[in-house]
C-alpha cells in the first residue's frame, strides 16, 4: 500500500516584548506633576485676578464715557465735596471710615450727595484706576476701605479728599499686600523716590512724582494729613509680608502740567498681567512626567504559543 503524507501541527513558544509602566515611575510622574501644581497655584491665581482686574480698567473710560451725571458735571460735585471734607472731617491712617467731628455737618445738607455716590462710575462703586509702573500695579479703585472691597481691587480711604486732584489736598489710596491669589499691592515696595504713579478719575489724568517713602505704626496718622499748598496722593499697603504689623506709606506729589508721555496712556488697555510663564512650566513638567513614566517602563517577555506544520508518512 501507497504510504500517504499528512501534515500535522506541533505547538511551540515564541517569546513577545512587551512593555508595562513601572508603578513607582507612576506614582513620582504624579508626585512631580502634583508638587509642580501647588507650587504655580499662586502664580496662576495672581495672573487669572490680574486679568480680570485689567479687563475692569481698559474698560474704564468707556464706562465713565457714557455715565450720568456726565464727567465734568461729577468732576465739579466732587471738587465741593472735598472742599466740605477741608473743614468737616478728620480720618486715621487704619481707619474704614472717617472721624468726624462733634460740629461737623452732613455733605446731604449742603446739598451734596453722600460719598459712594461721588465719582460713581457704575452700580459696583468703581470710582477711578490706579497705575504704578515700577510695582506693576494698574488697579480699579471703588469707594471705602471694607474687607470686601480690597479683594476686588483698591480701596479710597473714606474721609480723605477724592481722588481728582487739587492744593492742599491728600488722597489715600489702600490696598492689600501678599494675597496668595491676588497681587494688588504686593510689589509696592519696589517703587523708588522719584517714580512716579497715576490716577485716572473721569476723564483726568493725574500724575505723581514719588518723594516720600516710610514704614509707620497703623496709629499714625499725621502721614496721611493734607499739607497747604500741595497736591498730594498717598498709597498704603501693610507690611511685613504675613506679618502686617506696619504700613508702606508711599506718597507723591502731582506734576503739573501733565506730561504729555503720560497723557498719551488716558485710557489705554492695560498691558497687566505679564505672558503667563507659569504655563509654560506646567506643560514641561507634564511633559516631563510622560517622559519619565516611559523611561521608567518594564520589559516583560509574554510567552506566545506558534503553530509549527509537521510531515507524517501514513
Amino acid at each position: 500500500m501507497r504510504k500517504i503524507k499528512t501534515l500535522s501541527h506541533s505547538n511551540t513558544k515564541t517569546k513577545r516584548r512587551c512593555f508595562r509602566p513601572s508603578g513607582m515611575g507612576i506614582i513620582t510622574a504624579v508626585l512631580l506633576l502634583l508638587g509642580t501644581t501647588v507650587f504655580l497655584y499662586p502664580h496662576a491665581s495672581q495672573w487669572v485676578n490680574q486679568a480680570r482686574q485689567a479687563a475692569i480698567v481698559s474698560a474704564y473710560k468707556k464706562i465713565v464715557d457714557k455715565v450720568e451725571p456726565d464727567e465734568a458735571t461729577q468732576i465739579t460735585e466732587a471738587r465741593r465735596y472735598n472742599d466740605y471734607l477741608a473743614k468737616e472731617q478728620l480720618v486715621d491712617i487704619d481707619g474704614h471710615v472717617p472721624t468726624i467731628r462733634e460740629s461737623a455737618i452732613t455733605p446731604e445738607s449742603l446739598g451734596l450727595a453722600p460719598y459712594k455716590e461721588q465719582l460713581e462710575a457704575d452700580n459696583t462703586g468703581l470710582m477711578a484706576r490706579i497705575r504704578v509702573p515700577a510695582a506693576d500695579i494698574d488697579l480699579p479703585i471703588y469707594h471705602g476701605t471694607s474687607d470686601i472691597t480690597l479683594l476686588r481691587g483698591a480701596g479710597h480711604l473714606q474721609g480723605t479728599a477724592l481722588p481728582i486732584g487739587g492744593k492742599g489736598t491728600r488722597t489715600v489710596i489702600t490696598a492689600h499686600r501678599g494675597l496668595a491669589d491676588s497681587a494688588m499691592f504686593t510689589y509696592l515696595d519696589r517703587a523708588k523716590i522719584s517714580d512716579t504713579f497715576s490716577i485716572e478719575t473721569f476723564g483726568q489724568l493725574l500724575v505723581y512724582k514719588i518723594y516720600d517713602i516710610k514704614v509707620v505704626a497703623p496709629e499714625e496718622s499725621e502721614t496721611i494729613k493734607p499739607v497747604p499748598g500741595k497736591d498730594l496722593a498717598t498709597l498704603i499697603t501693610c507690611t511685613p509680608l504675613g506679618i502686617n504689623t506696619h504700613r508702606i506709606v508711599v506718597t507723591g506729589e502731582r506734576i503739573i502740567p501733565t506730561p504729555a508721555k503720560d497723557l498719551d496712556s488716558l485710557g489705554a488697555e492695560s498691558d497687566l498681567p505679564h505672558f503667563p510663564w507659569w504655563i509654560v512650566i506646567w506643560c514641561g513638567a507634564f511633559i516631563f512626567s510622560l517622559w519619565f513614566v516611559w523611561f521608567t517602563r518594564r520589559e516583560d517577555d509574554d510567552d506566545e504559543p506558534s503553530a509549527t506544520p509537521e510531515l507524517h508518512n501514513d
